[in-house]
């Protein structure tokens, strides 16, 4: 999803280093490859162990990719260790579940086709949807679900998921995803009732915000001078937090209104570079996931 324009907003020199904070499966990272030279290098990150097997597959093709099976939010010691602080070229980061955790039932990510109830990102760590489901009270989980979901029905849906657990134990995706159908009494259109409440378990689940926000923080002191920013996110909340932090850094040092300063004396970090992308016609089409998509690109100044 916005592939190209995701990779071409990094501006790529040949010789640069960059890092895919986010492989997946690697299709930005094989992009980012096609047009950096042989002197150029590749980090790649990401905290799910799938991802990284694949990831390690395309390390023994090419020599100039390392392979770090950790969260984005954990990059500053990865950098440092490799004595890169202040030196990275650009970073990507592609936010949210991709298409093979979604597409892969056994996950436990989707409300559209039976398996356990997981959604751990990195299954070799943390406490499973399931787990968490089993002892979280009412009145937390309707938090939980307002505030990462942006579910208006949110009291509703977790006084009935904690109702049906009075008799019985929820272990499967389409017994949560049932469970939550009868218990909201709207419907959006062409939307599943169960697709909010999955969002906000699982972005609980894996820290989602917590870590793209402690990711953020350390961008400004990793990248070189020019060195690129590019983020797609797909819910509101994800994006939010990113043009935040890009307004934030391209305005600088706070003042009060009105006082007498110059611009370029507010010492801003970095500037945004163009406006917001969103996915083309063509591409929603082609895959109606990305329809939520939208890519947002900075520049670091100095």
């Amino acid at each position: 999803m916005l592939l190209n324009e995701a990779v071409d907003a990094l501006n790529i020199i040949e010789d640069g280093i960059y890092i895919d904070g986010t492989f997946g499966r690697g299709g930005h990272s094989r992009k980012i490859l096609e047009q950096l030279g042989e002197n150029g290098r590749l980090i790649v990150v990401d905290k799910d162990p799938d991802a990284i097997q694949s990831a390690h597959h395309l390390a023994v093709e090419d020599q100039r990719v390392s392979v770090i099976h950790v969260s984005f939010a954990n990059l500053v010691p990865i950098i440092e260790r490799r004595q890169l602080t202040g030196k990275v070229n650009g970073i990507l980061l592609d936010l949210g579940v991709s298409s093979p955790q979604l597409d892969m039932a056994s996950r436990g990510f989707s409300f559209m086709n039976d398996g356990p109830l997981d959604m751990r990102m990195d299954t070799e760590h943390g406490q499973s949807a399931r787990e968490w489901l089993a002892h979280v009270k009412e009145k937390t989980l309707s938090a939980i679900i307002k505030k990462y979901g942006e579910e208006k029905h949110s009291k509703l849906i977790a006084r009935g998921i904690k109702n049906y657990q009075l008799e019985n134990e929820i272990k499967t995706t389409l017994q949560l995803a049932k469970i939550i159908e009868d218990s909201a009494p709207r419907r959006e259109k062409h939307k599943h009732p169960a697709t909010r409440s999955f969002q906000a378990i699982r972005i609980f689940i894996n820290e989602e915000l917590t870590d793209l926000e402690a990711c953020l923080k350390s961008i400004v002191d990793l990248l070189a001078k020019n060195g690129r920013l590019s983020v797609i996110s797909f819910h509101s909340l994800e994006d939010r937090i990113v043009k935040r932090f890009i307004r934030k850094q391209s305005k600088g040092d706070p003042y009060p209104d009105n006082f007498p300063v110059r611009q370029c004396d507010l010492n801003p970090t970095m500037k945004s570079v163009g406006k917001a992308i969103f996915p083309s016609e063509e591409e929603i089409k082609q895959n109606v996931r990305s329809r939520s998509a939208v890519l947002r690109i900075a520049e670091k100044l100095r």
